[in-house]
């Protein structure tokens, strides 16, 4: 093994360790890293310049999947870049000499689309599964994972992930363990605590899990992805993309889209971008400020409607 793919290992495990990454985050971070190992014929880290990072990024600008043609995007370009920078930041702190971190910039994207549900349509979305023809114990808990999710701004792994004693009903706020680990404090709504509980009341299992499949065919799913008895993040999606159609959304409506909305509709009711930054869960602030580019369009588009009124009266 090089000395630059030892201090790789060395990197993933400091990230494993100390940091607390995800599975996910590793098996990324050990590809891009890889990757531009394998590029660079492995040089020593003292050997990586600011003119090796350069023909690196045309490399990856101009990389066309073998198979498909396809090339990279920008994003998925600034993936590799960000992994490579953290590596660097890791170096430096080991005081091992390589090129600084900041050397490294990121390519320019294009302002994010915030995709989120006006206030007609999130009500149909939450309204609809009590009116659906699931037998009553799904029907109550999709009803409370799509209130939980807009009540919460969840991400659709930290709620399927939790258990019954993660959410005292007594409370208007519980713990949550979000990416890297981190714990942050998220609040219930009077809708989304009644879901629940109506929900809880009808089980008659003693799973600890919070939600669980009710069907065989989510069971054997959740045997496949992750916990045996909570439900998977995948039969999530199919619950938001089932209600959304049958809500007559004609959109495509995500979990996520409800994580947008939740900020959103925070954002657009006063609140400041420093707590919505918190109760989300960002660990950069600039994540959160994609949302005020939402924000900024609904006070003009509001200032629009009043002043055309305002010249016909």
């Amino acid at each position: 093994m090089t000395k630059l793919q030892q201090e790789i290992t060395n990197f993933l495990e400091y990230l494993e360790i100390e940091k607390g990454r995800s599975e996910a985050t590793l098996k990324n971070y050990d590809f891009y890293l890889r990757r531009f190992a394998q590029w660079a014929k492995n040089p020593s880290p003292g050997k990586i310049t600011a003119d090796i990072v350069r023909k690196y990024r045309l490399w990856l600008n101009r990389y066309e999947d073998a198979k498909t043609g396809q090339q990279l995007n920008p994003k998925t370009q600034n993936y590799h870049l960000i992994a490579l920078r953290s590596f660097l930041k890791y170096l430096a702190r080991q005081d091992i000499d390589s090129l600084a971190p900041e050397k490294i910039e990121l390519q320019k994207q294009e302002q994010r689309e915030v995709d989120f549900l006006d206030g007609d349509d999130l009500q149909r979305l939450l309204d609809v599964p009590l009116e659906s023809d699931s037998r009553e114990i799904i029907k109550l808990r999709d009803k409370a994972i799509l209130e939980l999710l807009f009540s919460t701004g969840l991400r659709v792994s930290e709620l399927t992930n939790l258990n019954r004693d993660n959410v005292n009903l007594k409370k208007d706020e519980f713990t949550v363990r979000g990416k890297g680990g981190k714990l942050r404090i998220v609040f219930l709504s009077e809708t989304a605590k009644q879901s629940i509980k109506n929900y809880l009341d009808k089980r008659q299992d003693p799973e600890p899990a919070l939600f669980v499949a009710h069907d065989r065919a989510q069971k054997s799913e959740n045997r496949k992805e992750q916990k045996e008895h909570n439900i998977s993040p995948r039969s999530v999606q199919r619950i938001v993309e089932k209600y959304s159609k049958a809500a007559g959304i004609t959109k495509e409506i995500t979990p996520h889209t409800l994580r947008h909305t939740f900020a959103t509709d925070l954002l657009s009711n006063g609140a400041d971008i420093r707590a919505v930054q918190s109760m989300l869960g960002h660990e950069n602030i600039t994540t959160t400020q994609i949302y005020t580019h939402v924000t900024n369009k609904q006070l003009k588009d509001i200032h629009k409607a009043f002043h055309a009124k305002t010249i016909k009266i």
